[in-house]
Protein backbone atom coordinates (compact mmCIF):
# COMPACT_ATOMS: atom_id res chain seq x y z
CA UNK A 1 0.00 0.00 0.00
CA UNK A 2 2.81 2.42 1.24
CA UNK A 3 5.09 1.83 -1.77
CA UNK A 4 1.83 2.31 -4.25
CA UNK A 5 1.27 5.48 -2.07
CA UNK A 6 4.82 6.47 -2.71
CA UNK A 7 4.57 5.32 -6.55
CA UNK A 8 1.96 8.39 -6.87
CA UNK A 9 2.76 11.17 -4.50
CA UNK A 10 6.96 11.00 -5.81
CA UNK A 11 6.00 12.23 -8.82
CA UNK A 12 3.54 14.64 -8.00
CA UNK A 13 6.04 15.79 -5.12
CA UNK A 14 8.62 16.63 -7.19
CA UNK A 15 6.48 18.13 -10.21
CA UNK A 16 5.21 20.12 -7.61
CA UNK A 17 8.98 21.00 -6.29
CA UNK A 18 10.15 21.69 -10.26
CA UNK A 19 6.90 24.03 -10.15
CA UNK A 20 7.75 26.05 -7.00
CA UNK A 21 11.18 26.27 -8.62
CA UNK A 22 10.27 27.32 -11.85
CA UNK A 23 8.04 29.84 -9.82
CA UNK A 24 10.44 31.58 -7.81
CA UNK A 25 12.93 31.76 -11.04
CA UNK A 26 10.56 33.72 -12.90
CA UNK A 27 9.69 35.94 -9.56
CA UNK A 28 12.97 36.44 -9.24
CA UNK A 29 13.49 37.79 -13.00
CA UNK A 30 10.82 39.58 -13.48
CA UNK A 31 11.68 41.52 -9.89
CA UNK A 32 15.20 42.02 -11.20
CA UNK A 33 14.02 43.26 -14.40
CA UNK A 34 11.65 45.74 -12.41
CA UNK A 35 14.77 46.43 -10.47
CA UNK A 36 17.26 46.95 -13.23
CA UNK A 37 14.37 49.64 -15.30
CA UNK A 38 14.10 51.14 -11.96
CA UNK A 39 17.80 51.96 -11.97
CA UNK A 40 17.79 52.74 -15.30
CA UNK A 41 15.56 55.32 -15.19
CA UNK A 42 17.08 56.72 -12.31
CA UNK A 43 20.54 56.93 -14.33
CA UNK A 44 18.84 57.87 -17.26
CA UNK A 45 17.37 61.45 -14.78
CA UNK A 46 20.63 62.05 -13.02
CA UNK A 47 22.88 62.05 -16.06
CA UNK A 48 20.11 64.40 -17.71
CA UNK A 49 20.34 66.87 -14.86
CA UNK A 50 23.68 66.62 -15.06
CA UNK A 51 23.82 67.70 -18.60
CA UNK A 52 20.78 70.36 -18.57
CA UNK A 53 22.14 72.33 -15.70
CA UNK A 54 25.42 72.06 -17.91
CA UNK A 55 23.27 74.15 -20.87
CA UNK A 56 21.66 76.59 -18.13
CA UNK A 57 25.21 77.24 -17.44
CA UNK A 58 25.71 77.88 -21.15
CA UNK A 59 22.65 79.58 -21.92
CA UNK A 60 23.17 82.30 -19.24
CA UNK A 61 26.97 82.86 -20.39
CA UNK A 62 25.64 83.23 -23.98
CA UNK A 63 22.74 85.47 -23.15
CA UNK A 64 25.77 87.83 -21.25
CA UNK A 65 27.69 87.69 -23.65
CA UNK A 66 25.64 89.90 -26.36
CA UNK A 67 25.19 93.28 -26.55
CA UNK A 68 23.00 94.95 -24.11
CA UNK A 69 20.96 96.32 -27.19
CA UNK A 70 20.20 92.46 -28.58
CA UNK A 71 16.94 92.52 -26.93
CA UNK A 72 15.91 89.23 -29.38
CA UNK A 73 18.77 87.48 -28.51
CA UNK A 74 18.09 88.08 -25.06
CA UNK A 75 14.29 86.76 -25.35
CA UNK A 76 15.93 83.66 -27.78
CA UNK A 77 18.81 82.97 -23.81
CA UNK A 78 15.91 83.49 -21.43
CA UNK A 79 13.37 81.24 -22.72
CA UNK A 80 15.89 78.72 -23.42
CA UNK A 81 17.12 78.81 -19.96
CA UNK A 82 13.23 78.75 -19.02
CA UNK A 83 12.79 75.65 -20.95
CA UNK A 84 15.89 73.95 -19.22
CA UNK A 85 15.37 74.83 -15.73
CA UNK A 86 12.52 73.00 -15.87
CA UNK A 87 13.21 70.13 -17.69
CA UNK A 88 16.29 69.84 -14.81
CA UNK A 89 13.13 70.61 -12.21
CA UNK A 90 11.08 67.30 -13.82
CA UNK A 91 14.53 65.35 -13.58
CA UNK A 92 14.82 66.06 -10.34
CA UNK A 93 11.13 64.96 -9.32
CA UNK A 94 12.30 61.43 -11.13
CA UNK A 95 14.62 60.95 -8.22
CA UNK A 96 14.39 59.09 -5.26
CA UNK A 97 15.12 62.59 -3.43
CA UNK A 98 12.18 63.33 -1.11
CA UNK A 99 14.22 62.20 2.47
CA UNK A 100 16.80 63.90 0.84
CA UNK A 101 16.84 67.89 1.65
CA UNK A 102 17.46 69.49 -1.88
CA UNK A 103 14.76 71.93 -1.27
CA UNK A 104 17.18 74.69 -1.41
CA UNK A 105 17.97 73.42 -5.07
CA UNK A 106 14.85 72.93 -5.97
CA UNK A 107 13.68 76.52 -5.09
CA UNK A 108 16.71 77.97 -6.50
CA UNK A 109 16.00 76.54 -10.02
CA UNK A 110 12.36 77.73 -9.42
CA UNK A 111 13.25 81.10 -9.01
CA UNK A 112 15.79 80.88 -11.88
CA UNK A 113 13.08 79.68 -14.10
CA UNK A 114 10.21 81.92 -13.20
CA UNK A 115 13.22 85.01 -13.33
CA UNK A 116 13.92 83.95 -17.03
CA UNK A 117 9.83 83.55 -18.15
CA UNK A 118 8.65 86.83 -16.61
CA UNK A 119 11.52 88.56 -17.97
CA UNK A 120 11.59 86.93 -21.49
CA UNK A 121 8.23 87.35 -22.07
CA UNK A 122 7.87 91.07 -21.80
CA UNK A 123 8.36 93.85 -24.43
CA UNK A 124 12.30 94.26 -24.12
CA UNK A 125 11.79 96.70 -27.17
CA UNK A 126 10.07 98.77 -24.25
CA UNK A 127 11.62 98.07 -21.10
CA UNK A 128 14.96 96.11 -21.71
CA UNK A 129 17.20 94.57 -19.24
CA UNK A 130 17.95 96.85 -16.42
CA UNK A 131 20.91 96.75 -14.67
CA UNK A 132 19.89 94.91 -11.68
CA UNK A 133 18.54 92.55 -13.68
CA UNK A 134 21.72 92.28 -15.86
CA UNK A 135 23.27 91.71 -11.67
CA UNK A 136 21.24 89.21 -11.07
CA UNK A 137 21.99 87.18 -14.67
CA UNK A 138 25.80 87.32 -13.87
CA UNK A 139 25.32 85.90 -10.05
CA UNK A 140 22.99 82.95 -11.66
CA UNK A 141 25.78 82.18 -14.34
CA UNK A 142 28.26 82.14 -11.49
CA UNK A 143 25.97 79.95 -9.19
CA UNK A 144 24.99 77.59 -12.31
CA UNK A 145 28.51 77.08 -12.71
CA UNK A 146 28.96 75.85 -9.50
CA UNK A 147 26.50 73.83 -9.31
CA UNK A 148 27.31 72.57 -12.62
CA UNK A 149 30.38 71.15 -11.52
CA UNK A 150 29.39 69.63 -8.00
CA UNK A 151 26.91 67.54 -10.06
CA UNK A 152 29.14 66.63 -12.53
CA UNK A 153 31.58 65.24 -9.72
CA UNK A 154 28.90 63.18 -8.77
CA UNK A 155 28.40 61.89 -11.82
CA UNK A 156 31.96 61.01 -12.24
CA UNK A 157 32.25 59.03 -9.06
CA UNK A 158 28.96 57.12 -9.83
CA UNK A 159 30.30 56.06 -13.31
CA UNK A 160 34.02 55.47 -12.13
CA UNK A 161 32.61 53.06 -9.46
CA UNK A 162 29.50 51.91 -10.64
CA UNK A 163 27.25 53.14 -8.29
CA UNK A 164 23.58 52.31 -8.16
CA UNK A 165 20.52 55.01 -7.39
CA UNK A 166 18.82 52.34 -5.80
CA UNK A 167 21.65 51.46 -3.24
CA UNK A 168 20.07 56.00 -2.73
CA UNK A 169 16.88 54.47 -2.47
CA UNK A 170 17.60 51.78 0.56
CA UNK A 171 19.55 53.87 2.18
CA UNK A 172 17.51 56.91 2.48
CA UNK A 173 14.19 54.41 3.18
CA UNK A 174 16.23 52.78 6.41
CA UNK A 175 18.03 55.77 7.49
CA UNK A 176 21.19 54.64 6.61
CA UNK A 177 22.80 57.65 4.79
CA UNK A 178 26.35 57.59 5.97
CA UNK A 179 29.32 56.95 3.40
CA UNK A 180 27.45 57.31 0.33
CA UNK A 181 28.54 59.27 -2.43
CA UNK A 182 25.40 60.08 -4.30
CA UNK A 183 23.86 61.94 -1.00
CA UNK A 184 26.51 63.40 0.17
CA UNK A 185 27.16 65.00 -3.15
CA UNK A 186 23.91 66.20 -2.98
CA UNK A 187 23.63 67.55 0.52
CA UNK A 188 27.22 69.74 -0.58
CA UNK A 189 25.23 71.11 -3.62
CA UNK A 190 22.40 72.28 -1.62
CA UNK A 191 24.30 73.54 1.72
CA UNK A 192 26.40 75.37 -1.14
CA UNK A 193 23.32 76.95 -2.85
CA UNK A 194 21.69 77.71 0.83
CA UNK A 195 24.91 79.90 1.45
CA UNK A 196 24.65 81.67 -1.81
CA UNK A 197 23.51 85.68 -1.01
CA UNK A 198 19.92 86.50 -1.83
CA UNK A 199 19.51 87.89 -5.13
CA UNK A 200 17.37 90.91 -6.32
CA UNK A 201 15.03 89.04 -8.53
CA UNK A 202 12.46 91.76 -8.83
CA UNK A 203 8.91 92.35 -7.60
CA UNK A 204 7.04 90.07 -10.57
CA UNK A 205 9.49 87.42 -9.61
CA UNK A 206 9.48 87.65 -5.46
CA UNK A 207 5.75 88.59 -4.82
CA UNK A 208 5.58 84.50 -6.53
CA UNK A 209 7.41 83.30 -3.31
CA UNK A 210 6.51 85.90 -0.46
CA UNK A 211 3.74 83.88 1.61
CA UNK A 212 0.72 86.26 2.53
CA UNK A 213 1.60 87.46 6.17
CA UNK A 214 -1.10 88.09 8.91
CA UNK A 215 0.71 91.50 8.75
CA UNK A 216 -0.95 92.69 6.03
CA UNK A 217 -4.27 92.67 8.42
CA UNK A 218 -5.41 95.60 10.28
CA UNK A 219 -6.97 95.37 13.29
CA UNK A 220 -5.51 94.57 17.02
CA UNK A 221 -5.70 90.61 18.03
CA UNK A 222 -8.92 89.27 18.98
CA UNK A 223 -9.37 86.23 21.63
CA UNK A 224 -11.32 83.05 21.74
CA UNK A 225 -14.12 85.23 23.51
CA UNK A 226 -14.45 87.60 20.38
CA UNK A 227 -14.08 84.93 18.09
CA UNK A 228 -16.85 82.68 20.16
CA UNK A 229 -19.08 86.21 19.57
CA UNK A 230 -17.99 86.59 16.04
CA UNK A 231 -19.32 83.16 14.89
CA UNK A 232 -22.15 83.31 16.62
CA UNK A 233 -23.30 86.24 14.84
CA UNK A 234 -22.45 84.80 11.57
CA UNK A 235 -23.98 81.24 11.73
CA UNK A 236 -27.09 82.69 13.34
CA UNK A 237 -27.44 80.02 15.64
CA UNK A 238 -28.61 82.15 18.38
CA UNK A 239 -27.00 82.95 21.30
CA UNK A 240 -27.63 79.79 23.34
CA UNK A 241 -25.50 77.70 21.07
CA UNK A 242 -23.10 75.60 21.60
CA UNK A 243 -19.61 76.96 20.57
CA UNK A 244 -16.28 75.18 20.62
CA UNK A 245 -13.14 77.73 19.92
CA UNK A 246 -9.75 76.02 19.27
CA UNK A 247 -6.89 77.88 18.96
CA UNK A 248 -4.19 77.03 15.63
CA UNK A 249 -0.39 77.81 15.10
CA UNK A 250 0.42 79.24 18.64
CA UNK A 251 4.06 80.40 18.65
CA UNK A 252 3.88 81.44 15.11
CA UNK A 253 2.64 84.26 12.94
CA UNK A 254 0.14 81.89 11.37
CA UNK A 255 -1.99 82.05 14.58
CA UNK A 256 -6.09 81.44 13.88
CA UNK A 257 -9.33 80.23 15.64
CA UNK A 258 -11.88 77.12 14.79
CA UNK A 259 -15.27 77.68 15.51
CA UNK A 260 -17.24 74.81 15.44
CA UNK A 261 -20.82 75.90 16.19
CA UNK A 262 -23.91 73.40 16.49
CA UNK A 263 -26.58 74.32 14.89
CA UNK A 264 -30.68 74.45 16.06
CA UNK A 265 -31.36 71.51 13.83
CA UNK A 266 -28.24 69.78 15.18
CA UNK A 267 -25.23 68.97 12.28
CA UNK A 268 -22.10 71.06 12.95
CA UNK A 269 -20.68 74.84 11.38
CA UNK A 270 -17.48 75.40 11.55
CA UNK A 271 -15.87 79.09 10.77
CA UNK A 272 -11.47 79.98 10.52
CA UNK A 273 -10.79 82.82 11.47
CA UNK A 274 -7.31 85.58 11.61
CA UNK A 275 -6.08 85.93 15.26
CA UNK A 276 -5.09 89.47 14.31
CA UNK A 277 -8.21 91.50 12.85
CA UNK A 278 -10.61 88.83 13.50
CA UNK A 279 -11.04 87.97 9.77
CA UNK A 280 -13.57 85.40 8.83
CA UNK A 281 -11.21 83.06 6.07
CA UNK A 282 -13.52 80.30 5.21
CA UNK A 283 -16.68 78.84 6.44
CA UNK A 284 -18.71 75.28 5.68
CA UNK A 285 -22.26 74.16 6.89
CA UNK A 286 -21.15 70.43 7.71
CA UNK A 287 -24.89 69.46 6.94
CA UNK A 288 -26.48 66.49 4.59
CA UNK A 289 -26.87 67.62 1.17
CA UNK A 290 -30.01 66.16 -0.98
CA UNK A 291 -30.41 65.52 -4.68
CA UNK A 292 -30.09 68.11 -7.06
CA UNK A 293 -33.43 70.12 -7.39
CA UNK A 294 -32.60 74.18 -7.40
CA UNK A 295 -31.21 75.59 -10.61
CA UNK A 296 -28.15 77.47 -11.06
CA UNK A 297 -29.87 80.59 -11.25
CA UNK A 298 -31.56 80.03 -8.09
CA UNK A 299 -28.52 78.73 -6.43
CA UNK A 300 -26.88 82.21 -7.60
CA UNK A 301 -29.41 84.39 -6.54
CA UNK A 302 -29.30 82.81 -2.56
CA UNK A 303 -25.59 83.17 -2.93
CA UNK A 304 -25.85 86.87 -3.39
CA UNK A 305 -28.45 87.40 -0.89
CA UNK A 306 -25.96 85.77 1.63
CA UNK A 307 -23.02 87.35 0.69
CA UNK A 308 -24.96 90.83 1.41
CA UNK A 309 -26.64 89.71 4.30
CA UNK A 310 -23.27 88.74 5.67
CA UNK A 311 -21.79 92.36 4.79
CA UNK A 312 -19.95 91.83 1.60
CA UNK A 313 -21.64 94.03 -0.68
CA UNK A 314 -21.23 95.02 -4.62
CA UNK A 315 -20.30 91.24 -5.26
CA UNK A 316 -20.40 89.56 -8.87
CA UNK A 317 -20.60 86.44 -9.76
CA UNK A 318 -18.45 85.32 -12.79
CA UNK A 319 -17.67 81.52 -13.08
CA UNK A 320 -19.52 78.69 -11.86
CA UNK A 321 -18.50 75.14 -11.40
CA UNK A 322 -21.27 72.42 -11.12
CA UNK A 323 -20.72 69.15 -9.81
CA UNK A 324 -23.11 66.06 -9.14
CA UNK A 325 -25.27 68.23 -5.73
CA UNK A 326 -22.84 71.02 -5.07
CA UNK A 327 -21.83 73.55 -7.29
CA UNK A 328 -19.36 76.73 -6.55
CA UNK A 329 -19.53 80.34 -7.27
CA UNK A 330 -16.68 83.09 -7.45
CA UNK A 331 -17.65 86.01 -6.63
CA UNK A 332 -15.08 89.74 -7.30
CA UNK A 333 -16.04 92.91 -5.93
CA UNK A 334 -17.18 95.26 -8.22
CA UNK A 335 -15.91 99.18 -7.75
CA UNK A 336 -17.31 102.43 -10.18
CA UNK A 337 -18.07 99.00 -13.11
CA UNK A 338 -15.02 97.52 -13.17
CA UNK A 339 -14.47 94.01 -11.62
CA UNK A 340 -12.09 93.59 -8.92
CA UNK A 341 -10.59 89.98 -9.80
CA UNK A 342 -7.73 89.68 -7.15
CA UNK A 343 -10.69 90.32 -4.51
CA UNK A 344 -12.46 87.23 -5.26
CA UNK A 345 -14.83 85.09 -2.54
CA UNK A 346 -15.47 81.27 -3.69
CA UNK A 347 -18.93 80.05 -2.47
CA UNK A 348 -20.41 76.60 -2.24
CA UNK A 349 -23.83 75.68 -2.70
CA UNK A 350 -26.10 72.53 -2.10
CA UNK A 351 -27.91 72.23 -5.13
CA UNK A 352 -31.25 70.56 -3.00
CA UNK A 353 -32.01 74.32 -1.98
CA UNK A 354 -29.81 76.10 -3.73
CA UNK A 355 -28.44 77.74 -0.15
CA UNK A 356 -24.91 78.13 0.75
CA UNK A 357 -22.88 75.83 3.05
CA UNK A 358 -19.70 77.62 2.71
CA UNK A 359 -17.22 79.63 1.55
CA UNK A 360 -13.48 80.71 1.18
CA UNK A 361 -12.70 84.56 1.45
CA UNK A 362 -8.75 84.36 1.98
CA UNK A 363 -7.85 86.39 -1.46
CA UNK A 364 -10.88 88.61 -0.54
CA UNK A 365 -9.31 88.99 3.23
CA UNK A 366 -5.70 89.53 2.14
CA UNK A 367 -6.60 91.56 -1.42
CA UNK A 368 -9.17 94.06 0.12
CA UNK A 369 -5.90 95.25 2.26
CA UNK A 370 -4.69 96.46 -0.83
CA UNK A 371 -5.20 100.32 -1.60
CA UNK A 372 -6.47 100.29 -4.73
CA UNK A 373 -6.79 103.44 -7.61
CA UNK A 374 -8.56 102.21 -10.44
CA UNK A 375 -7.09 103.92 -13.52
CA UNK A 376 -8.94 105.41 -16.45
CA UNK A 377 -8.01 103.09 -19.63
CA UNK A 378 -5.90 104.69 -22.49
CA UNK A 379 -7.43 102.90 -25.33
CA UNK A 380 -11.32 102.93 -26.07
CA UNK A 381 -13.24 100.32 -25.90
CA UNK A 382 -13.92 100.04 -30.00
CA UNK A 383 -9.83 100.31 -30.19
CA UNK A 384 -9.85 97.39 -27.80
CA UNK A 385 -12.15 95.11 -29.60
CA UNK A 386 -10.17 95.50 -32.97
CA UNK A 387 -7.53 93.59 -31.10
CA UNK A 388 -9.57 90.73 -31.29
CA UNK A 389 -9.55 88.03 -33.98
CA UNK A 390 -11.98 88.85 -36.33
CA UNK A 391 -13.61 85.52 -36.02
CA UNK A 392 -14.35 85.65 -32.43
CA UNK A 393 -18.30 86.61 -31.48
CA UNK A 394 -18.58 89.14 -28.91
CA UNK A 395 -21.47 88.51 -26.70
CA UNK A 396 -20.52 90.82 -23.86
CA UNK A 397 -17.87 93.48 -22.32
CA UNK A 398 -16.86 95.07 -19.37
CA UNK A 399 -13.87 96.38 -17.60
CA UNK A 400 -11.69 94.13 -14.91
CA UNK A 401 -8.61 94.83 -13.45
CA UNK A 402 -6.84 91.91 -12.84
CA UNK A 403 -3.30 90.64 -12.21
CA UNK A 404 -0.90 90.05 -15.00
CA UNK A 405 2.23 87.55 -15.26
CA UNK A 406 4.18 89.68 -13.37
CA UNK A 407 1.45 89.61 -10.26
CA UNK A 408 0.81 93.64 -11.04
CA UNK A 409 -2.98 95.19 -11.07
CA UNK A 410 -3.84 96.14 -14.58
CA UNK A 411 -7.13 97.00 -15.90
CA UNK A 412 -8.36 95.38 -18.93
CA UNK A 413 -11.33 95.11 -21.32
CA UNK A 414 -13.25 91.95 -20.81
CA UNK A 415 -14.61 90.51 -23.60
CA UNK A 416 -16.61 87.01 -23.30
CA UNK A 417 -17.64 85.52 -26.61
CA UNK A 418 -17.26 82.23 -29.00
CA UNK A 419 -15.00 81.03 -31.58
CA UNK A 420 -14.60 77.01 -32.89
CA UNK A 421 -17.58 75.93 -30.90
CA UNK A 422 -16.57 77.05 -27.53
CA UNK A 423 -16.73 80.09 -25.51
CA UNK A 424 -13.96 82.61 -24.06
CA UNK A 425 -12.99 85.23 -21.84
CA UNK A 426 -9.91 87.52 -23.63
CA UNK A 427 -8.87 90.19 -21.52
CA UNK A 428 -7.11 93.17 -23.53
CA UNK A 429 -4.93 95.87 -21.60
CA UNK A 430 -6.84 98.94 -21.59
CA UNK A 431 -3.16 100.73 -21.54
CA UNK A 432 -1.29 98.89 -24.42
CA UNK A 433 -3.57 96.71 -26.47
CA UNK A 434 -1.93 93.20 -25.43
CA UNK A 435 -3.84 90.32 -25.05
CA UNK A 436 -3.36 89.25 -21.12
CA UNK A 437 -4.93 86.24 -20.49
CA UNK A 438 -7.42 83.68 -22.04
CA UNK A 439 -10.19 81.47 -20.31
CA UNK A 440 -11.86 78.72 -21.78
CA UNK A 441 -15.80 79.25 -19.81
CA UNK A 442 -16.64 75.62 -18.90
CA UNK A 443 -20.44 74.80 -19.88
CA UNK A 444 -21.65 75.32 -15.54
CA UNK A 445 -20.91 79.23 -16.72
CA UNK A 446 -21.77 79.64 -20.11
CA UNK A 447 -24.93 81.43 -19.04
CA UNK A 448 -22.80 83.71 -16.45
CA UNK A 449 -21.07 87.32 -17.58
Amino acid sequence: MYKRLSAILFPVATILLIGALVWGYQENKEKNAILINAENQYQRAFHDLSYNMDRIHAELGNTLAVSSTSQGMHRKGLMNVWRLTSEAQNEISQLPLTLLPFNKTEEFLSRISNFAYKTGVRDLTKEPLSENEVKTLKSLYANSGEITKDLQHVQNKVIANSLRWMDVETALATNKVEDNSIIDGFKTVDKKVEAYPELDWGPSVSSIYDRRSVKQLAGMPVSEEDVKRKALKFSDAGNQANVQVTKNGSGTEWVSYTAKVKHPKGHMLSMDFTEKGGQLISYTDERNVGAKRASVQDAIDKAQQFLTKKGYSDMTVVSADQYDNLANFSFVREEDGVLIYPEKITVRSAMDNGEVIGFQASDFVYEHQVKRDIPQPKLSLAEAEKVLNPEFKVLYHRKALIKNDRSEDVLCYEFGGRINGSQYRIYINADTGLEETVEVVKDAQAGIK
